[in-house]
């Protein structure tokens, strides 16, 4: 490897035959059997993203028909026994099969670009991890399609959960289900951890990593802390209810409260998963929009490494009802009213950015400055309830269901509908519509807040979540119409957003490389990336490197890169100082393969525990096949 300057007007090295041949071997196959074979990381991305939209969507519609239910007292339009499945399915796909897998396909197309980098570090292991997680959306989604949805809810408490009161199959593939995608979900976080960490451009040291790179490696270390307690306590249940262990049986010396702290435990900072990487997206669109560098740097870095570490302290404050010794819930309402001040810390930072700067109040911004209002909200929401005497008056009502959607809706989806606008030009090379962008924002503002603003008040007036219906005499039947003609716009605003990116893959207006004038890297390379990111791999010399490079007229660049095999350059941790290259593989079907073998254990156990068994088999012969030595010594001669 050397390093070059480069003129912005003239490429170094850059013979068409050189960049056929790189093409060539980064080269990903196309059609059926092609889909099955790919591993570069923007074609994984990519699917992570529309499979989670597609997951948005029709749990969308399942929150809908439950809002239609709820409209007035006493209706009869859904049964009681399928309110329950619509409810379940409803949290359950939003928070497993949307939220995360969403935030991680855009981690997973975004970051290698950000960070300057050809793919990920283990493109086969993200290939194996986005299979794993279609397979279980799946299963899940077509248990709802033959009467075998779970319907315990989407948190799943015994013992409303165990055999006794659930002795359906519902429970069984919520259970095995969610083990099973969370391993998708491990899979790219050490994914996005080794590549952040060891495949950054040369220069860019810790301290000039885009804010987006900083958010998805906090979120990708609270995926690791996280996750094994939801896969350990949902093993736990599957075994309570297939071979008939006592983990959670009160008669037998189990207890239940053990299945809400570990899943609490996850659950918390699952919230805060998905709301670390929103906040990247809202710096790096505040950054571009303003045209200036952030305020606050450090500050906003040290604040999200901060949420993600107190947000581990949280989890005891959904179980204030339990009857737990009065001094650990006075440690945990500290807890939960501490993490106000590195959110805060963000807040006054993005305020200080937009400062006396000229904004450009383009779609994307306009999701941003909505997100400030409806944040601050579910903020404000999640302080009250972290007191004690408040969160038992208002426990398990819809007091509670405003909050969370007002932080959930307001602090994930919203950022994350403003970087769909954002990046999408870089995934497809066309702009979307600016006017139906701006239509679709304030259908989607204003339908939120009626939707879930009323909702506020129910809570106070005593209207219980996760019921089916109410009574004419509670006077509850008012708010909750307003709710769901709420509801309806809202759904309208995400309509409009999804008309405009279907219309602008064929009307679209060309978007060019860098059509917002942004200064972070994955702006550096054509719209969309060629299969090879970047011809040759730029060298890092500050936070704003496109910025510099037009003040400058100039850049670095590394050469000497294979052209013939899938080469990256490692680099080290702190300092990214290139340390040598890492070869990597080519496109397989074994990802897909092993992840069909997994699925066969993991479904076939929920009827008989011997699929177990011949899924551990047929995982090993996949893996074998997958690892097996390909004599990478003679591409060296």
């Amino acid at each position: 490897m050397t390093r070059q300057h480069t003129n912005l007007q003239h490429k170094v090295h850059d013979s068409p035959e050189e960049t056929k041949l790189l093409a060539e071997t980064w080269y990903s196959p196309r059609g059926f059997p092609g889909w099955f074979t790919q591993v570069n990381q923007r074609m994984i991305g990519r699917r992570f993203i529309i499979t989670g939209f597609i997951f948005f969507l029709l749990a969308g519609i399942l929150g809908l028909l439950i809002r239609t239910q709820l409209a007035g007292p006493e209706q009869e339009f859904l049964g009681p026994e399928l309110y329950n499945q619509f409810f379940t399915m409803h949290g359950t796909v939003m928070m497993f099969f949307f939220a995360i897998p969403v935030m991680e396909g855009f981690a997973i197309y975004v970051v290698p670009l950000m960070v300057g980098t050809r793919d990920m570090a283990f493109p086969r292991l993200n290939a194996f991890g986005y299979y794993i997680y279609l397979i279980g959306g799946i299963v899940l989604f077509g248990s709802l399609l033959i009467g075998m949805a779970p319907d315990a809810g989407w948190f799943n408490y015994v013992p409303l959960a165990g055999k006794e009161y659930s002795p359906d199959y519902g429970v069984d593939i919520w259970t095995t289900m969610i083990t099973f995608i969370e391993v998708s979900a491990l899979t790219a976080a050490v994914e996005l951890i080794v590549t952040i960490l060891r495949l950054r451009a040369p220069g860019m040291t810790l301290n000039r990593m885009p804010l987006f790179v900083w958010a998805a490696l906090v979120m990708s270390f609270m995926i690791v802390f996280a996750m094994p307690a939801v896969i350990v306590s949902s093993t736990l249940l599957i075994l309570d209810r297939l071979v008939d262990t006592q983990f959670f049986l009160v008669d037998s010396g189990g207890q239940p409260l053990l299945w809400q702290h570990l899943f609490w435990y996850f659950g918390h900072p699952e919230v805060y998963i998905i709301l670390i990487p929103a906040l990247g997206m809202i710096s790096t669109i505040i950054i571009t929009f303003t045209g200036r560098p952030i305020f606050g740097y450090t500050a906003l870095v040290l604040s999200v490494v901060s949420i993600g570490l107190v947000s581990f302290g949280l989890w005891v404050h959904h179980m204030f009802t339990t009857g737990l010794p009065q001094l650990g819930m006075s440690f945990f309402t500290a807890a939960s009213v501490t993490i106000a001040i590195p959110s805060g810390v963000q807040i006054f930072c993005w305020i200080a950015s937009l400062w006396g700067a000229k904004i450009r109040f383009a779609t994307p911004m306009l999701w941003v400055l909505g997100f400030f209002a409806i944040f601050v909200i579910g903020g404000l929401t999640g302080v009250m309830v972290a007191s004690i005497p408040f969160d038992t008056q208002v426990h398990d009502t819809f007091f509670l269901v405003a909050h969370f959607h007002y932080v959930l809706i307001g602090g994930a989806v919203f950022p994350l509908i403003g970087a769909l606008y954002y990046w999408w030009p870089k995934f497809t090379g066309r702009l979307m519509s600016e006017k139906a962008g701006k239509w679709s924002f304030w259908l989607a503002f204003i339908g939120f807040n009626v939707t879930f603003f009323p909702m506020h008040q129910m809570g106070l007036e005593g209207m219980p979540r996760r019921v089916y219906t109410y009574t004419a005499e509670m006077g509850w039947g008012d708010l909750n119409l307003l709710s769901t003609l709420g509801s309806f716009v809202l759904a309208a605003g995400f309509g409009v957003t999804l008309i405009n990116a279907i219309w602008s893959l064929y009307r679209g207006q060309p978007a060019g490389a860098n059509p917002w004038n942004a200064p972070t890297l994955e702006w550096a390379t054509e719209s969309p990336p060629p299969s090879y990111n970047f011809r040759h791999i730029p060298m890092v010399e500050s936070r704003w490197p496109l910025w510099d490079w037009q003040r400058s007229g100039e850049r670095s660049v590394v050469t000497g890169l294979s052209h013939w095999r899938r080469e990256v350059v490692l680099t080290s941790v702190l300092d990214a100082t290139p340390i040598g290259v890492q070869i990597l593989p080519k496109p397989t079907i074994w990802p897909f393969t092993s992840a069909v073998a997994a699925s066969s254990g993991f479904i076939g156990i929920i009827f008989h525990p011997i699929f177990f068994v011949m899924g551990f088999f047929l995982v090993f012969f996949t893996l074998v096949a997958w690892f097996w030595p390909r004599r990478p010594w003679k591409e060296d001669e």
